[in-house]
């Protein structure tokens, strides 16, 4: 509202009454004086409302200021992704490109390898159906063994380099630890009689003797085979060794009855029973081990009785024992676990009340006591039935084969062990391109002279480890076979 208008309201609400000139004072007359006080204050009024005014658009500015520069402020940053983008979506196409360029690339090469198959095939179309699969097929034969061949070639060499003088020095050491003076023990079934009339002794009336001791012993008694002597047959050889040393003992005594045969035979089973827990315990007082259950201890002296290949079992088990904790030592392994796995690595041979084979039959004999799992282990992978699951279990594994292999450590017949020569030399001549082959060291060695025609450099590995696989597969033998193939290539000249 203007002052004006407020000094026109402010007389029109008021009866003026005005005193004549003459009478009165104008400026000192209360309407002047009360117009000048709301003059005033209108002035104060219109000070205010225009302060308000000022700052409530300085406020308005500044809020306009600050929302200005906020969208300046997502605009520079939309800016920046718009860029960011940008760049990505170049990089894209780039690498499109590339990608094709790639692509372009291959396809070029399967058209070129589509043609020189399509080449082949027209080749092989004039072929019958026998002879194009014969093709293909020596055509992949001789690419994989090539490829067979180079690789098993260079993993040899990379191998001898980094270990072959480091096996050397820890075999040569265990083996001097091994060393022992008793080589083969051979075991008896026969027992001898002074007087041939002695055998109608021990049959009996109508039997009666005879089947009485093959009741309390479980052996079979053959009387007919050899004169003046019995033979003790039984699979298990401590129910053999009971048989013969009861029947050496009535023999002796002359009194053959079955009170006597019985009283005979508990007194046979008291003696072995305690001659082969003191060979347990002496095994294990060799070997330095101690606190095993009583049972297991029992079972280890079963060994003395036990012969593999006519290798003794106890002479075995203490030879392998001190190879394999020598190179548990050198190897810095775990002595304690290598020492009980040597032990009791073959105890499942002696296991007659269950069946299986001797590997699982000792597992779980061990289980039963409650042995250590890494022992269980060596046992349960001492012949590679599974992977060795710690260098415990390639330890027992190694020394169980230097005890067996070895010269002199385990012997058979004349009859198998030529038969046994022969096969070897037959595995390796089915194969071809051999052209002589020869068994050599008792047969722990083959060597396999190859036609240097028809047979390269890199197949000679290959053919190696398939003659070393076919003998493992398909034959007996003590130890191991180790199969060394040569290939050489002679030109001759003659000056005239």
């Amino acid at each position: 509202m203007s002052f004006w208008n407020l000094l026109k309201n402010l007389f029109s609400k008021e009866t003026v009454v005005v005193a004549p000139a003459q009478d009165m004072n104008v400026e000192s007359a209360p309407l002047v004086e009360k117009a000048r006080t709301r003059a005033k204050e209108i002035i104060i009024e219109a000070k205010d409302q225009s302060l308000s005014i000022r700052t409530s658009a300085e406020d308005e500015a500044r809020k306009i200021k600050e929302t200005a520069l906020e969208f300046e402020k997502k605009y520079a940053e939309q800016k920046a992704d718009l860029a960011a983008q940008m760049r990505e979506l170049a990089q894209k196409a780039k690498d499109v490109k590339a990608a094709k360029e790639k692509i372009d690339l291959k396809t070029e090469e399967v058209e070129e390898l589509l043609k020189r198959r399509k080449g082949e095939l027209e080749k092989i179309a004039s072929l019958s159906k026998d002879e194009a699969r014969d093709l293909l097929m020596r055509q992949l034969d001789k690419e994989l063994a090539e490829e067979k061949g180079k690789k098993i070639r260079h993993m040899e060499e990379e191998i001898k380099k980094e270990e072959s003088k480091l096996s050397q020095e820890i075999l040569v050491s265990a083996m001097r630890f091994g060393a022992t003076d008793l080589v083969v023990e051979y075991t008896t079934s026969k027992v001898k009689l002074p007087d041939e009339e002695l055998k109608g002794r021990i049959i009996g009336k109508e039997g009666r003797n005879i089947r009485t001791f093959e009741e309390l012993t479980g052996v079979d008694l053959d009387l007919d085979s050899s004169p003046g002597e019995i033979i003790v047959s039984c699979f298990d050889t401590v129910r053999r060794e009971v048989a013969r040393l009861a029947l050496e003992r009535l023999v002796a005594d002359g009194r053959i009855q079955p009170a006597r045969i019985e009283e005979v035979v508990n007194k046979a089973k008291s003696e072995i029973d305690q001659i082969m827990f003191k060979a347990g315990d002496d095994l294990c007082h060799k070997l330095g081990v101690y606190d095993l259950a009583k049972d297991l201890v029992q079972m280890l002296g079963r060994f003395k009785y036990r012969f593999s290949y006519g290798q003794n079992m106890i002479e075995h088990t203490l030879e392998e024992a001190r190879i394999g904790v020598a190179i548990a030592r050198e190897v810095n392994a775990d002595v304690e676990a290598v020492r009980l796995g040597c032990l009791f690595h073959d105890i499942g041979k002696v296991v007659t009340e269950d069946e299986g084979t001797h590997v699982q039959l000792g597992v779980d004999l061990l289980t039963k006591h409650k042995m250590s799992q890494k022992v269980i282990d060596c046992v349960a992978e001492h012949h590679e039935d599974k992977p060795f699951s710690h260098v415990e279990s390639a330890i027992v594994n190694l020394a169980d084969h230097v005890s067996g292999a070895r010269p002199g450590a385990r012997s058979e017949d004349y009859e198998s062990y030529v038969k046994r020569l022969k096969d070897l030399e037959a595995a390796a001549l089915s194969f071809d391109g051999v052209d002589k082959v020869f068994a050599v060291s008792a047969g722990r060695e083959v060597r396999v002279f190859v036609s240097p025609e028809k047979v390269d450099d890199y197949s000679t590995a290959y053919l190696a480890r398939e003659i070393a696989k076919k003998i493992e597969l398909e034959q007996t033998y003590p130890g191991v076979v180790k199969v060394i193939v040569i290939r050489e290539t002679r030109v001759v000249e003659t000056a005239k």
